[in-house]
């Protein structure tokens, strides 16, 4: 079984720091090989492909712009009228992970708009959702990148975003079925909303191309106070043959790097593997 690899999420690790490049030299130095943030579009792609090579790190995943953050988007794949929108943001997307190297892009599907009621627009949003995503993977499999679908929890994070359990991503994947979108499973939303994340991962890992870690509630280092029991969650992934990334996408406590002792024990007990693709 070979050891998980960690990915160091810079959109919440070392927000002390200001802009990716600090914060890409600090993950380097702090013996991460990998990297992912949600949202590059400030800084322009080459500069930040410089910046990762310099700290010897590799971007993993970025994400679909949001939308227009102002009037409360978050993510455009399921929203109804902005399907030309999300294609231009996927584009940018594509441009950004070519010349970064990065080979996974997360397709938001974003939030139900103000007003509606889950259950009346569900049906339209899915449609529009399933539209998005037979274009997207066609657009992505000519770049040989893959797309994921991250389900995040309306319980406590976004009341609003239209994909919420493994479940429902899961059948939406079913129904597009292409081999280049996958799942991405966050398990601080999958334990809020469904729990059983024993049971979760066996059945869904066959189809997750990401994973994401924090702890429940307080969304902070996997060592933190909380209900979930971390050490027997890499287990299981390493018994359950999961090559890809984890994601570290927690809240700090205090100091970044101070808070990654639980990291350095991993890495001291099974060794620290190669970044590889």
């Amino acid at each position: 079984m070979a050891p998980l690899r960690f990915s160091a999420n810079l959109s919440w690790l070392f927000p002390e720091l200001p802009g990716l490049p600090a914060r890409l030299q600090a993950a380097g130095s702090a013996g991460f090989q990998a990297a992912e943030v949600a949202w590059p579009y400030a800084e322009p792609p080459e500069a930040l492909a410089r910046a990762a090579r310099e700290a010897g790190l590799r971007l993993v995943l970025i994400n679909t712009p949001p939308g227009d953050q102002e009037k409360g988007e978050m993510g455009l794949g399921a929203v109804p009228g902005r399907q030309a929108a999300f294609r231009e943001g996927l584009e940018q997307a594509v441009q950004y992970a070519k010349t970064l190297g990065c080979p996974r892009i997360h397709l938001m599907a974003g939030r139900i708009p103000r007003g509606a009621d889950r259950s009346v627009v569900k049906g339209e949003m899915e449609m529009v959702f399933l539209e998005n995503l037979r274009h997207a993977a066609g657009v992505l499999a000519q770049e040989n990148l893959v797309g994921l679908l991250e389900p995040i929890n309306t319980r406590i994070t976004d009341p609003q975003y239209f994909l919420d359990t493994p479940q429902q991503a899961a059948a939406i994947l079913q129904k597009v079925g292409r081999p280049n979108l996958q799942l991405q499973m966050d398990m601080f939303h999958w334990q809020i909303m469904d729990g059983n994340l024993t049971g979760n991962i066996r059945e869904f890992l066959p189809i997750v191309g990401h994973v994401q870690v924090a702890q429940v509630p307080g969304r902070g280092e996997p060592d933190s106070p909380g209900e979930l029991n971390f050490p027997y969650l890499f287990q299981l992934l390493e018994d359950e043959g999961y090559t890809g990334f984890v994601g570290c996408e927690y809240r700090p406590r205090g100091d970044t790097a101070e808070g990654l002792s639980w990291l350095r024990s991993y890495w001291d007990r099974h060794g620290h593997p190669q970044a590889g693709q």
